[in-house]
């Protein structure tokens, strides 16, 4: 399946991420502020969970679109459609960076990608994996319509997770 490589908001351009996203996207993993989305790791962990997000595009033709300013081009985040092997269901992600926090920008960007991922994928069930501490993507996911589906299976059972069920498109 095609997926188009921008995808334009009023605010936001929505584009497959890059190697010059590479030192924010590290340097975020790296942070204490991290920790809720599988991070405040050592450098070398840093970079790989970096580049995953590069060859996601790679091996499934899709993923989480790093999310620019249309104003500057300012990298803000990652968000969109993410399945990596051995994942129970399809997700809808998202990583922002603390300048972009507050703003809508993480909404903005979701909700366009998960209409790409309806319209484009085919995604007619979506999820959103989320620490239980994660008070911030939770307030997210249900401003997005999604509810807590306590009976959804786990991506790693060893560490559960939260799974929030977005709504079936009408």
């Amino acid at each position: 399946m095609t997926t188009p490589m921008t995808i334009p908001t009023d605010r936001l351009i929505l584009r497959p991420p890059a190697p010059s996203d590479l030192p924010a996207l590290t340097a975020f993993y790296m942070s204490e502020r991290s920790r809720l989305t599988g991070g405040h790791v050592p450098r070398t962990q840093a970079w790989l969970k970096s580049v995953a997000m590069l060859g996601h595009w790679t091996a499934r033709g899709y993923g989480l679109w790093a999310v620019t300013a249309k104003e500057d081009g300012a990298f803000l985040g990652l968000v969109g459609p993410f399945y990596p092997d051995g994942w129970p269901e399809h997700e809808l992600g998202w990583i922002l960076m603390p300048e972009a926090e507050g703003r809508g920008i993480a909404f903005e960007a979701a909700t366009a990608a998960r209409a790409h991922a309806r319209a484009t994928l085919g995604w007619d069930q979506i999820v959103s994996y989320i620490n239980a501490a994660n008070i911030r993507s939770i307030a997210l996911a249900e401003r997005l319509g999604a509810v807590l589906d306590q009976s959804a299976a786990q991506p790693n059972p060893d560490a559960p997770c939260h799974v929030y069920r977005h709504p079936v498109a009408a």
